[in-house]
């Protein structure tokens, strides 16, 4: 889903701009009615925390991420820049072009 921040305004994790971009809940929405989920963030906080992304850093965070990690550790933008896999990820992404598109773990074949 497109998110209204528009493509000028870059991902909020690689800076990137002139892509569409995805709103990326940082605390999932499948966990907003959760008992633990309200207890930590009350009921509106997990409505209101929301990334703008670029699809190839979205595809990356939930290629590595459960949705309980990331309501549990890794629920601001700052807690995902600061895992290795993620920064490590970020810094190769931020010098490709806006059309590159990346290749997920979840897509890659064996082969042979």
């Amino acid at each position: 889903m497109d998110h209204p921040g528009g493509p000028e305004a870059g991902c909020a994790l690689c800076g990137r701009a002139g892509l569409p971009l995805t709103a990326h809940h940082l605390i999932p929405r499948a966990l907003h009615r959760r008992k633990w989920v309200r207890r930590r963030f009350g009921r509106e906080e997990p409505k209101r925390r929301v990334a703008d992304l670029c699809p190839p850093c979205h595809r990356h965070i939930h290629a590595t991420f459960t949705e309980a990690e990331l309501a549990r550790s890794y629920n601001t933008v700052a807690d995902l820049l600061a895992h290795p896999e993620i920064r490590r990820f970020v810094d190769w992404i931020a010098t490709k072009p806006a059309g590159f598109h990346a290749r997920s773990r979840t897509t890659r074949r064996k082969r042979g």
